[in-house]
């Protein structure tokens, strides 16, 4: 019986298990988080490190923006390219916190479904926003549009010098 017993608990505990892992939510973005405080940061560090600021605005609720997080965090192109040219901020978008003065200020992004993403310069104005869907193929994000999204809304592209004509 006592065997029995053993078995039946270890049977028990190692199913509460994997039920829980499977059933966690994954915390990309913090419902509790100053997004004003966090933006006022990322701008003096985008000008510091003369980059644009990426905001990735969505919520862990959100399954196309966990695809999008790990979509260009475990691609290393991707993922060099957003290190090298941006300061990037998740602004979280929940029942727990809307953040709707910092998207009023935006424009009201939200607009676009979510993700969605605003590119700011280093002073904080908007340069851009973008629908997430112009990004998607099939069930997932193609690489190719998100590079050519970050490539184009960089600050070496925004370059005047680039598009002046030479005599």
């Amino acid at each position: 019986m006592a065997r029995f017993l053993t078995v039946f608990f270890l049977a028990f505990f190692i199913t509460a298990g994997l039920s829980f892992a499977q059933s966690a939510k994954p915390t990309i973005y913090n419902p509790l988080a100053d997004a004003a405080a966090e933006l006022k940061a990322a701008t003096r560090k985008a000008k510091a490190e003369n980059k644009h600021v990426l905001l990735q605005i969505g919520g862990n609720w959100c399954s196309w923006c966990i695809k999008f997080h790990n979509f260009t965090t475990t691609d290393a192109q991707l993922d060099s390219v957003l290190k090298a040219n941006y300061v990037v901020l998740k602004v979280n978008y929940s029942k727990e916190n809307q953040n709707l003065a910092l998207l009023e200020q935006l424009d009201y992004p939200q607009r676009f479904g979510f993700p969605v993403f605003v590119v700011l310069n280093q002073e904080g104005n908007r340069l851009h926003t973008q629908n997430s869907a112009y990004l998607e193929e099939d069930k997932g994000y193609s690489k190719k549009k998100v590079l050519e999204f970050l490539n184009h809304w960089s600050r070496p592209a925004l370059n005047p010098a680039l598009y002046r004509k030479k005599q």
